[in-house]
């Protein structure tokens, strides 16, 4: 992707950024009290964003997106900007690379972390129990927490508990300490539950130690759940329904996440899953290109040999500018479909990235135990 710069005009004109409401001169004290990420229509369908940096040379790194993005100066001031063609309907993460370190963007007030921002074009749509978060703020943690030291995973991992509405179903939510780091969901799925749109559940924070080995297809992490995990659960004091086990995963995860209800229908019946790794198998990783395999990858192949479980319900959701992963996604969600399982089927605004599947994260957990 290239940053469109406007024609700079002559000393005394108008500067490119009077088109996104900033009409003081760049530079000054006004200016920057009134910056901040904003967006204007493209004439494509789309939009131009524009992101302001103070100080030093800059670059924006987009998550899983685009390329990296250089800041331009404006003239002599200490205003550097870039003016970034977005697509129609993007939430995305980003965060500022300046002097060998990471920042938040200081003019946005929606985060996700203490280093990365989040921008939202227009006519994304909204998000409403997910809290603007400030590079400053601290999350809130579960009070509950499990020392799980697992013998079949190996290694310690601390595994948090929280009460939704008094508790209820289990919720595996994989990658846990995302989800309570980076994007606050203890404080969504309350709201949620307080705006009548997610039932009382119990949500569990399952961390990874090593991504790529414990989500692949392979039954260690599931016997590890069942056998070691899930009796810690029933014994950390907080009310928890294991017999209505509902599994959320993204990426990796979401692939493992459907392993799960394949491999261990006993255990897995209800999934959330967003933008799952479907083109994965066990040599991807060695290819140059690991998404230009088999289009659905191991998990195809095995839906072909063995259909899913009839009683299976699971959410599948991919981000609209994920044009990659699609075909491995519709493959996957076409053959769990053709098992008789029940499927829903969504696509949100986002490319491959937590700030656009968070919504429907809450939405796909409750359907499956509607």
């Amino acid at each position: 992707m290239r940053v469109r710069e406007r024609v700079r005009a002559e000393d005394g004109g108008e500067s490119p950024f009077t088109a996104f409401g900033l009409s003081d001169a760049p530079g000054t004290d006004a200016f920057w009290a009134a910056a901040g990420p904003a967006y204007a229509p493209s004439g494509d369908g789309g939009w131009a964003a524009l992101f302001l940096w103070r100080g030093t040379p800059a670059v924006i790194d987009f998550e899983s997106w685009s390329d990296p993005v250089p800041l331009l100066r404006w003239r002599d001031t200490d205003c550097w900007y870039a003016e970034v063609p977005m697509p129609a309907r993007l939430r995305v993460t980003y965060q500022f690379l300046a002097d060998g370190a990471s920042y938040a963007d200081p003019l946005n007030p929606v985060g996700a972390g203490g280093d990365r921002s989040i921008a939202a074009t227009p006519d994304a749509p909204p998000q409403p129990h997910w809290p603007a978060v400030g590079a400053d703020d601290v999350l809130p943690l579960p009070r509950t927490r499990i020392r799980w030291a697992s013998e079949r995973l190996g290694g310690r991992r601390t595994v948090r508990v929280h009460p939704v509405g008094g508790g209820g179903p289990v919720v595996l939510l994989l990658d846990g300490d995302d989800w309570l780091h980076l994007h606050p969901a203890v404080t969504a799925f309350d709201a949620a539950f307080a705006a009548g749109d997610m039932p009382p559940v119990t949500l569990v924070f399952v961390p990874a130690k090593d991504r790529p080995a414990e989500f692949g297809c392979r039954p260690e992490l599931w016997e590890a759940v069942r056998d070691e995990l899930l009796p810690l659960v029933a014994e950390c004091g907080v009310p928890a329904d294991p017999d209505h086990l509902v599994v959320a995963g993204q990426s990796l995860a979401g692939l493992s996440a459907l392993y799960a209800a394949t491999e261990f229908p006993e255990l897995v019946s209800r999934v959330a899953c967003q933008s799952g790794s479907f083109w994965w198998t066990a040599q991807a990783a060695d290819l140059p290109d690991p998404l230009g395999g088999p289009v659905g990858g191991t998990m195809a192949a095995r839906l072909r040999e063995r259909p899913a479980p009839t009683g299976l319900r699971i959410a599948f959701d991919l981000g609209e500018h994920e044009t990659r992963m699609l075909p491995h996604c519709e493959r996957v969600e076409a053959l769990t479909q053709e098992s008789g399982a029940t499927v829903r089927i969504s696509r949100s605004a986002s490319g491959h990235d937590r700030a656009g599947w968070r919504q429907a994260l809450l939405r796909d957990v409750a359907w499956a135990l509607a």
